[in-house]
């Protein structure tokens, strides 16, 4: 699995209050570049075949109490003084069809057509419960039209009763929480082979470190730097080219996204068909967050490393995995008799360890490092074969029979009142997950034609 590179003012700040947050370091950064996005698309584009947005929609996916909600505050701890009052006044949720998209940016757009700086259709909207969105917008079938459309910057409308409302230019800008099993469940190929959903960067995220001290605030960030790039990108249209020195890589990047498109089954391959123009997007706002109207090739490898991980995490969620899977080694019989030893205090009875090892007597006698005896409570008592670990109470492994002392009576009831019970011994052993299967691997010649899967 990739490790993006975190640049620029961004990522150093992202790594500077990375120690101090109960969140995967990548959900920070991404959740922070949309929000970046969002603030400096009303005014900044990219040179693709014609200028483009910057707009990065994004997606953490994770499941319950993964560190999704902790991402997104850090970010808004990253950014918040940098981009003045743009996260308060411009942040919505909860927009469920196509004709609440529009009419909620037609309503800004109005709102702002008078002010001294102009009309403003920049929006962020932040689904922290994006399965309850993706519920109801499968009623409307405009929905996933006018998502494309805002994507692509291209013109909103919608046809009411009183008045056609126009948006021209949009910068809307989507960051989603979900689970892996609800992506599955809701964001489906034939959505995704449509555009609708291809559009959005999904990173699965890891686990979440645990704090010594969950009472430590996040330390301040220096917003300076951000705060003069963000009004460098906002005073005035600004169109973003690649620099020459990165022209040789964005080659790579586009036959990387070429290639590995159509080497993928058709349901993942949907899903990174916008492999090369994210990275461009991505690359543009990097060079934006340090007033750079060119993308340097430093830039654009750091974008790459980004997107190329996202890649990999839509190929892992299409499978249904959820977080990288760790081969067990399967327990040795001598490790099983240990484990049910211990767990009676370092001396058990054939009952206690036999059923749950799946052993005969004879083969456990075998194992150099148990001790078999045979136990007797009395002269006319039932001999007990007990196991114990070897130099715990005897220096070799051979079967001995011991006759213990008759106990007074009044020393037995004292027994039997500090004798504890485990009702370990008495319940079925739990049944081990079966082991995961082994993913197929592809053809020698499938891998010679195709240099690019070492990057998955």
């Amino acid at each position: 699995m990739s490790t993006p590179v975190l640049y620029g003012p961004i990522g150093r700040a992202v790594r500077r209050i990375a120690p101090f947050v109960e969140a995967d370091p990548l959900g920070v950064y991404v959740a922070a570049l949309s929000m970046w996005s969002a603030a400096i698309g009303g005014t900044v584009k990219v040179s693709s075949r014609g200028p483009r947005p910057v707009l990065l929609w994004s997606a953490l996916v994770a499941g319950t109490g993964r560190g999704k909600g902790t991402a997104l505050r850090a970010a808004h701890h990253v950014l918040d003084k940098a981009l003045g009052r743009f996260l308060a006044t411009h942040t919505t949720s909860g927009i469920t069809s196509g004709a609440s998209m529009v009419n909620h940016l037609w309503e800004q757009q109005e709102a702002t057509a008078e002010t001294e700086h102009g009309r403003d259709v920049r929006t962020l909207v932040v689904e922290e419960e994006w399965s309850e969105v993706l519920r109801r917008v499968k009623r409307d079938a405009s929905f996933t039209t006018k998502l494309r459309t805002a994507w692509d910057g291209s013109t909103l409308r919608n046809t009411t009763k009183d008045e056609a409302q126009e948006v021209r230019d949009p910068a809307m800008v989507l960051h989603c929480h979900v689970t892996p099993s609800d992506w599955s469940k809701y964001v489906g190929e034939s959505e995704a082979a449509g555009g609708s959903y291809n559009r959005i960067l999904p990173f699965l995220l890891g686990s979440v470190p645990l704090l010594d001290d969950d009472r430590v605030s996040l330390p301040e960030v220096d917003g300076r730097e951000l705060a003069d790039a963000y009004g460098w990108a906002t005073t005035r249209p600004r169109v973003i080219t690649l620099a020459e020195d990165a022209r040789p890589l964005w080659r790579v990047v586009r036959r990387y996204a070429r290639i590995l498109g159509e080497t993928l089954p058709e349901g993942q391959a949907v899903f990174i068909e916008r492999t090369a123009e994210q990275t461009l997007r991505v690359a543009a706002c990097l060079a934006a967050s340090e007033c750079s109207e060119t993308i340097t090739e430093e830039m654009l490898s750091a974008a790459f490393s980004l997107v190329r991980r996202s890649v990999q995490d839509a190929v892992r969620i299409t499978k249904g995995a959820t977080s990288p899977k760790v081969k067990r080694q399967p327990l040795t019989l001598e490790d099983k008799v240990r484990a049910r030893i211990e767990l009676h205090g370092g001396r058990a009875t054939s009952s206690q360890v036999l059923p749950y090892v799946g052993a005969t007597a004879a083969e456990v006698k075998q194992l150099p490092g148990i001790v078999v005896t045979v136990e007797r409570s009395g002269k006319t008592g039932r001999p007990a074969t007990v196991f114990t670990v070897r130099g715990d109470s005897s220096e070799n492994g051979a079967s001995t029979e011991t006759v213990a002392e008759p106990m007074p009576a009044s020393a037995e009831r004292e027994q039997a009142r500090a004798t504890v019970v485990s009702l370990d011994a008495y319940r079925p052993e739990p049944q081990q997950p079966p082991a995961p299967a082994p993913e197929s691997k592809r053809s020698e010649s499938l891998g010679d034609t195709n240099p690019f899967l070492a990057l998955l």
